[in-house]
């Protein structure tokens, strides 16, 4: 359900001039490896195996979701922890700082794991940020409800997607240094 709000974002985003980047959590050896505790102590091998598979490049769940609209320009990183921020996970600040990004929308699932990791990061590395409230999604109303709560007491701001759509517009250009 929130996926053509997502959309509408992407669009919106497009229009006023802004980078849509489509996070895409990808698994190799090098994760476990890397994230060993979270992979061989936190799961059981089973269910360790199966989310290796499920988000192993070439497997169906891998790829982003049907419905969603990727644009041409958009930008697709792959990170390797719930955070796309957090050192070793993707090279998505590097990518937002060449571009002069200082602002980021978080959308997506789940709201209290991969959203609100990679959200909370962003404030951490200084970049506003703001979580959709109706266009990221948890497995439950309480747990995304709760991590809302949270992060626009301490972390930044939540606003919906008619709110946002509403204030979308191109960036000033800054002015020249005198």
């Amino acid at each position: 359900s929130i996926v053509p709000n997502i959309n509408a974002l992407a669009t919106k985003l497009r229009a006023a001039g802004g980078v849509v980047v489509w996070i895409v959590t990808t698994y190799t050896e090098e994760t476990r490896a890397n994230w060993s505790h979270f992979h061989d102590e936190l799961w059981t091998p089973e269910r360790s195996a199966k989310r290796a598979e499920a988000l192993s490049a070439g497997h169906p769940a891998h790829d982003l979701y049907d419905a969603l609209e990727p644009g041409a320009d958009d930008l697709t990183v792959h990170k390797t922890h719930y955070s796309a921020f957090i050192q070793g996970s993707s090279d998505l600040d590097a990518q937002l700082s060449k571009r002069g990004i200082e602002n980021v929308i978080v959308t997506g699932t789940a709201t209290n794991v991969c959203c609100e990791s990679t959200a909370r990061d962003a404030m951490m590395l200084n970049y506003r940020t703001i979580m959709v409230s109706d266009a990221n999604a948890a497995f439950s109303d309480e747990a995304h409800n709760a991590t809302l709560r949270t992060f626009w007491g301490l972390f930044g701001d939540v606003q919906s997607t008619g709110e946002l759509v509403q204030v979308l517009r191109p960036a000033r250009p800054r002015e020249a240094a005198e």
